[in-house]
């Protein structure tokens, strides 16, 4: 299928040299792409200093919303399959910011628990999460953000 040069220029231009991209312009898995690498360069820079992953970040928030959860569970709440998270969660406790236990309930269950470090940790990470989410919301109205979160979840959900 053939375009018309003047068709060719990109619904959104917002980036030098887009006027040249073609129908691509057009495709919405396209600019969640680019969306995508915006947002993760962003949340790559604001947290360099400390160290972290969006998905080690992740795993703090939940274990410390959901104490003594099991690894299984956490990875079912994060999407991930169990090896990902375990990569993750052996990480978390290598660097001493959560313990493995043992359910009360359950001897052959593992529950994860974040440690006073852990926590400290979880704080500075959700300080730099409140600036790189004040980044990203600053291109939207709140009416937006609200329908932008709600258009993403029809997607992922």
């Amino acid at each position: 299928m053939t375009r018309h040069k003047e068709t060719l220029v990109p619904t959104t231009p917002h980036v030098e040299g887009d006027d040249d991209i073609g129908e691509i312009a057009d495709i919405v898995g396209f600019h969640i792409r680019l969306a995508h690498g915006a947002v993760y360069r962003h949340f790559t820079e604001t947290f360099e200093d400390l160290e972290l992953t969006q998905k080690q970040v992740s795993a703090l928030w939940l274990i410390a919303d959901h104490p003594d959860i099991s690894q299984t569970h956490l990875a079912q709440l994060m999407r991930m399959d169990r090896a990902t998270t375990m990569a993750i969660v052996n990480r978390m406790q290598d660097r001493g910011y959560l313990v493995r236990g043992q359910a009360k309930d359950d001897k052959r269950r593992q529950t994860l628990n974040l440690t006073k470090d852990g926590f400290k940790m979880l704080d500075v990470a959700k300080r730099a999460i409140l600036e790189h989410e004040a980044w990203l919301k600053s291109r939207f109205s709140k009416q937006e953000v609200a329908q932008l979160i709600e258009l993403l979840a029809r997607i992922h959900e």
